[in-house]
């Protein structure tokens, strides 16, 4: 009654259903007459063809044109007002004759290409109906319901043209009878409906009106005149409402002052509690911040000695030992890693409760990240037999923009607690793409085991702090309850959810929910499977899943992949064999070979899949046998690059050599890191002529005034002048108004790209720089005119640069993670020029001492100047990039990001005694590197 009124609902009511009915049976009949009419006129039709087609059998046989012609004539004269034309064709569907001249005899005839039928039909166009009937040789009567036999002989056929104007002529008049019907019905229910609406609505609107002025407050007024019925009932329900309304405000006024003291009262007595609980809420926050400064300085000072008692312990480990010492070493190392442990996990934990560890935002190749964790839980797997598996859904894009590390922390968190409590079988890893909505993605991972299960009473207790399922894990297993606690959170912080489900003694399935961003930047994959295409293979895996997992990945890069559970006794040809090895038992040496001698007999490429654990055998193998080894699980990047470097490459031979002449151009790059700018001039010197290197962007703008530049790499975060308004004032200069200029930023994603492009940049490159990609964009904004080797390029790699992937170099935080400096990705962002390297990683060493007395400033004094320090630590931030110190460049990415979110210089100080730490464990382990220029044992 809101939407519509009572008026509309009494029309609505009596018209409709006279309306539907109405329709409903004018269309019925319509239907009805229609078609009725139609087979009126096909049965006439049929009345007129069908004796026709009986009486010219005896003219075709005869070949009497004459007496059809007399035949279908005097038909036509007699059924001339509907009748258009009458032809009679013979067997070949020629025109034998016909009653009057017709402008398109082929629309009378059957289909040459069919034969002609035994039963008459008929086709109706428009205003034309076509009848056609064939004439048999025996006389016979064409009927529906008789079966022709196969010895009668089609002699032609008759066809007959009939108007259909008069028909759908009458068809439309009987249409427009039901509609005015229609109509007639339609107006006599209105006269109906207005007479109701006349002695039932106004009344009802009169009293409506009334209601509403007693709702307003006119508590005085009363409904006045005859009524009859239910509505006179209503009249003086209403009337009396009004009376008791009147009575009641009265009292309900007296109820307001007498309530409106007691919320006086209870107001002041709230004040009050107000009070206390502010002084409360203060001493818990201070509890708070107390606890967590005791536990950044315990986590300080705690993890400074056992640095040092791990260090040396692996030093002794170096020198000549009694088995009894190395026992003992070994035992102490391993236990001051699993103190260390504890403490990252407590302090983490703390991060966590109080919302300050912030996440990065960084591109990363997702399957390599994932590759990592399992790498580094294999050892453990396979020293307890279990088959450890890693299936990555082939929809995930494969770079994603996300913190790495914090995924890394998480599965292995997973990982490793299905390795602890699991005896024997498999440790199964799967990732599937659940959803995509343009750049962001959200992906589900599952960790799935054959281990002790978790009853349902024990899965309640999973994710409480300092709590596991059962006392006795503790005990038997170690660790202190908190893995999967920050897990949980972390999991929270990505946008996900976690849970699991488990079945005692039948093992347990984890899985947990991230949402990541994509992003444009190309993952540069150094492996080309177009070489393999088509390929065949033989996979040799005794564990279903594992060889399940490899054969998807291989015919995904379109290898012909035959599986065997083992190895048959005759192997046929074929381009590859893979023979992987089983984790959960031991395979005589003599086993093997006889293995490998009988795979050489089919191929020269083969590629032996062993345990981590066996490494001494993989050496003995490779050395002895002209065979390949891997570690289980095999790598995808490894193994398709084994496959690729046994094939030739089926790029033209002009493709693999990389032009090193450089172009004359002058391209100015800008830079407030040292260490950023040192290596963007080195790689653009080694292609252009002139390179001028700016610090700043005011600097930037006035070198744009002086000269022209083909291209411009700008940096975005610069003092005093940034990267943006650097490029709109370059852009304003005569010279410079077309110059490309590309913007180098560490933010990768999408947004920020297309927020820079709006902004007035051209391009834009990611940092760490990646010499491919600079190159690439130089040549896209800058095309080679000449017919160098570089113009039919897309930046092949130097023959001379080795291509194998790298260890990994993110290292979770759950590990025994001791890589200070990652030396081979150093190496591989300096784009594999040692000196370059060296030189990089001395300007950090040089700028660490000021950004450690910074440090130790703001946390001896009441240091405030929050600018100075994101400046000194985005600098730091800028030159790590380039250096290959991965856990520095984290903290110092966690301590930016955190200041940028509002943090105080107080919120970050565990933080800071982080960054002390590794500062520190730079500065002592780069002098191997400085002196030696070679890497030192970690």
């Amino acid at each position: 009654m809101t939407r519509y009124g009572l008026r509309a609902r009494v029309i609505t009511l009596t018209l409709a259903p006279t309306l539907i009915i109405g329709l409903l049976l004018s269309a019925f009949f319509s239907y009805n007459r229609y078609h009725d009419l139609e087979s009126q006129v096909l049965n006439s039709g049929s009345s007129i063809i069908e004796p026709l087609a009986i009486a010219s059998e005896q003219g075709l046989i005869n070949q009497s044109r004459e007496s059809v012609r007399r035949l279908i004539s005097y038909a036509h004269r007699k059924n001339s007002k509907f009748v258009r034309s009458i032809a009679v064709f013979d067997a070949s569907h020629e025109l034998f004759v016909t009653s009057n001249f017709h402008p398109n005899f082929d629309a009378l005839t059957y289909p040459k290409d069919k034969p002609i039928p035994f039963l008459s039909s008929y086709e109706i166009h428009d205003n034309t109906l076509i009848l056609r009937a064939p004439i048999l040789a025996e006389s016979q009567l064409v009927s529906d319901t008789r079966e022709l036999t196969s010895t009668n002989r089609t002699l032609g056929y008759i066809a007959v043209e009939l108007d259909l104007s008069s028909l759908r002529l009458q068809q439309y008049q009987e249409v427009f009878s039901a509609i005015l019907v229609l109509i007639l019905g339609l107006i006599l229910s209105g006269i109906f409906a207005y007479r109701l609406m006349y002695d039932v609505t106004r009344p009802i609107s009169h009293m409506k009106n009334m209601v509403d002025r007693i709702r307003r407050g006119h508590l005085d007024v009363r409904i006045e005149g005859k009524m009859h019925g239910e509505l006179d009932s209503l009249k003086n329900g209403i009337n009396a409402m009004a009376v008791s309304l009147s009575e009641y405000h009265v009292e309900m006024q007296h109820s307001i002052d007498q309530a409106t003291s007691d919320l006086r009262e209870t107001l002041e007595q709230l004040e009050i509690q107000n009070v206390e609980l502010d002084i409360a809420k203060k001493r818990a926050q201070e509890a708070a911040r107390v606890k967590s400064e005791f536990l950044a300085n315990m986590s300080h000072e705690l993890r400074t000695p056992l640095n040092g008692v791990i260090g040396f312990t692996r030093q002794m480990l170096k020198t000549q030992l009694t088995n009894s010492q190395t026992d003992y070493l070994q035992t102490i190392e391993k236990s001051a890693n699993n103190l260390l442990n504890i403490i990252n996990d407590i302090l983490d934990f703390s991060k966590l409760e109080a919302g300050k560890l912030a996440l990065e935002n960084i591109p990363f190749e997702f399957q390599d990240s994932l590759e990592e964790v399992v790498a580094l839980q294999a050892t453990s797997a396979h020293e307890k037999g279990l088959e450890l598996t890693l299936k990555v859904d082939s929809k995930i894009p494969s770079g994603l923009v996300g913190d790495p590390l914090r995924i890394q922390q998480i599965l292995t968190n997973l990982v490793g607690n299905s390795i602890k409590f699991t005896e024997r079988g498999n440790i199964d890893i799967t990732v599937e793409l659940k959803s995509q909505k343009e750049d962001r993605v959200e992906l589900q991972f599952m960790v799935r085991d054959t281990g002790i299960g978790i009853s349902e009473r024990q899965q309640a207790q999973l994710f409480q702090a300092f709590s596991q399922a059962d006392a006795s894990i503790s005990r038997r297993y170690g660790g202190t309850g908190l893995g999967l606690v920050i897990t949980q959170k972390l999991v929270g912080q990505m946008g996900g959810e976690i849970s699991l489900t488990s079945r005692l003694h039948q093992g347990s399935t984890f899985w947990f929910t991230v949402k990541l961003n994509s992003t444009d930047i190309p993952m540069i994959d150094l492996v080309d499977p177009a070489v393999i295409h088509n390929k065949r293979l033989l996979l040799i895996e005794p564990n279903m899943q594992a060889a399940s997992v490899l054969q998807q990945t291989l015919t995904n890069e379109g290898v012909m992949v035959t599986y065997r559970s083992t190895l048959p006794d005759k192997v046929e040809a074929f381009d590859y064999i893979i023979l992987c090895l089983p984790t959960n038992e031991e395979i005589p040496l003599t086993v093997i070979e006889s293995w490998i001698t009988r795979c050489q007999e089919a191929t020269s490429n083969i590629i032996i899949g062993t345990a981590s654990t066996q490494l001494a055998l993989s050496d003995y193998l490779m050395q002895t046998h002209q065979v390949q080894c891997l570690t289980k699980p095999l790598p995808r990047k490894k193994m398709l690059q084994s496959l690729v470097e046994k094939q030739p490459a089926i790029l033209p031979a002009a493709m693999e050599i990389e032009s090193t002449e450089k172009r004359a151009l002058t391209v100015m790059a800008v830079d407030d890191n040292p260490a950023n700018l040192k290596l963007i001039t080195a790689l653009l010197s080694e292609r252009v002529e002139n390179v001028i290197a700016c610090s700043n962007g005011q600097l930037s703008f006035e070198k744009a005034q002086e000269q022209r530049f083909d291209m411009v790499f700008m940096d975005i975060q610069m003092p005093h002048m940034d990267g943006v308004t650097a490029c709109k004032l370059i852009k304003e200069t005569q010279q410079n108004s077309q110059t490309p200029v590309v913007a180098v930023t560490a933010h990768a994603m999408t947004g920020e790209r297309d927020r820079l492009l709006s902004e007035g940049m051209d391009d834009y490159l990611t940092k760490p720089i990646d010499e491919t990609m600079l190159l690439q964009v130089l040549n896209k904004w800058v095309p080679i005119r000449n017919h160098d080797t570089d113009a039919s390029l897309d930046f092949v790699a130097p023959s001379n640069v080795d291509i194998t992937p790298e260890e990994p170099n993110i290292q979770p935080r759950t590990e025994e993670s001791h890589l200070v400096i990652d030396w081979g990705a150093a190496l591989k962002q300096a784009a594999n020029k040692e000196d370059l390297a060296v030189d990089m990683l001395q300007m950090l060493v040089d700028f660490i001492p000021e950004v450690y007395a910074l440090t130790e400033q703001v946390l001896d004094s009441d240091f405030d100047d929050k600018e100075q320090v994101i400046h000194l630590i985005h600098k730091l931030h800028g030159s790590c990039s380039y250096c290959g110190v991965p856990r520095l460049k984290s903290i110092c990415a966690t301590i930016e990001k955190a200041l940028r979110a509002g943090d105080s210089i107080e919120d970050i100080e565990p933080e800071l005694f982080e960054l002390q730490d590794e500062m520190e464990k730079v500065l002592k382990t780069s002098e191997l590197y400085l002196q030696g220029k070679k890497q030192p044992n970690h």
